[in-house]
């Protein structure tokens, strides 16, 4: 996505591989992680207002508790599926467009090739180890130390295997998909719109502000898609609120939708919101915006 081929340029863009790695680790390391920390608090914690939320996290540490499952999980994550969300989505882009596909619509197609890829490939693991290190604190209100991450890690693997580690995949590639393609699509058909005003044609680079314009609506019309997140979060949350009798023993997409559904109403299904669209936002500039330039620097 905003990294494209030079003119006359032919075969396959490597080089996109490591501009996604370098622009996703720079985007989780500075305001990501925070607002995944404070989303994940609220999603997994329901009743929660975003107050509530807040001083939740700070309790666990201060400014640390809002970097919480950063090293190693979300670093790992970062460096891997930044570089097959970008690579994928840029080649399938790449590909639709000369096709004679409009920018929006390939914008669409390779947001969500990007994410189901990269939500297999990678994030499947990661995620489920960041949502445990981030909602296993509640051990602590018991007077139990909690284990390590890699203890953690160590026993879903042996109680579980490869599924439990795996945990809530399903809804991670459904996420990734919709995450993707909607922040694509919507900021490749706010780029068009924002050329017709300005009118410029369709091969007119836009400016730096005007593309981050344009990646700041993708990122905040993407959120749409929350309660596919809540969903994601209650399947692999570790937090002891989860022994709710209600809760089904054995966690489906539908079910885990319906249980929210009956236990919070559609409010459940939003709670986090509003620091996801800021994370939204934040992904899509990262992404979209500043990768054209990181691009340059690689190749120089």
């Amino acid at each position: 996505m905003g990294v494209q081929r030079e003119p006359g340029q032919k075969g396959v863009s490597w080089s996109n591989i490591a501009v996604g790695a370098i622009m996703n680790m720079f985007e989780v390391t500075t305001l990501g992680q925070p607002l995944e920390v404070l989303k994940t608090q609220m999603a997994a914690n329901r009743s929660q207002t975003m107050y509530q939320a807040v001083q939740s996290v700070w309790a666990r540490g201060g400014v640390a508790g809002f970097y919480q499952g950063l090293i190693p999980w979300a670093w790992i994550e970062a460096s891997t599926k930044g570089g097959v969300l970008l690579f994928t989505a840029s080649e399938i882009e790449t590909a639709t467009t000369a096709m004679g596909v409009n920018p929006a619509a390939a914008g669409l197609l390779g947001g969500m090739g990007g994410g189901i890829i990269q939500a297999y490939a990678t994030m499947g693991f990661c995620t489920c180890m960041k949502t445990a290190e981030i909602t296993r604190h509640k051990q602590a209100a018991t007077g139990v130390k909690p284990p390590s991450t890699w203890a953690v890690f160590a026993d879903i693997y042996r109680r579980e295997g490869i599924r439990g580690i795996n945990k809530g995949v399903n809804a991670v590639a459904v996420r990734q998909c919709t995450n993707w393609g909607s922040r694509m699509g919507f900021a490749r058909l706010a780029e068009s719109s924002i050329r017709k005003a300005q009118g410029k044609s369709e091969n007119d680079k836009l400016s730096a502000l005007e593309k981050i314009a344009s990646s700041t609506i993708g990122g905040a019309l993407a959120t749409w898609n929350q309660p596919i997140e809540v969903v994601r979060v209650e399947m692999q949350s570790m937090s002891k609120a989860a022994a709710n009798p209600n809760r089904p023993a054995k966690l489906t997409i539908f079910n885990t939708l319906a249980f929210i559904y009956k236990e919070n109403g559609m409010k459940g299904l939003y709670r986090g919101v509003t620091p996801r669209i800021g994370l939204g936002i934040w992904q899509t500039v990262c992404m979209v915006s500043f990768a054209d330039y990181v691009k340059d620097w690689v190749k120089k």
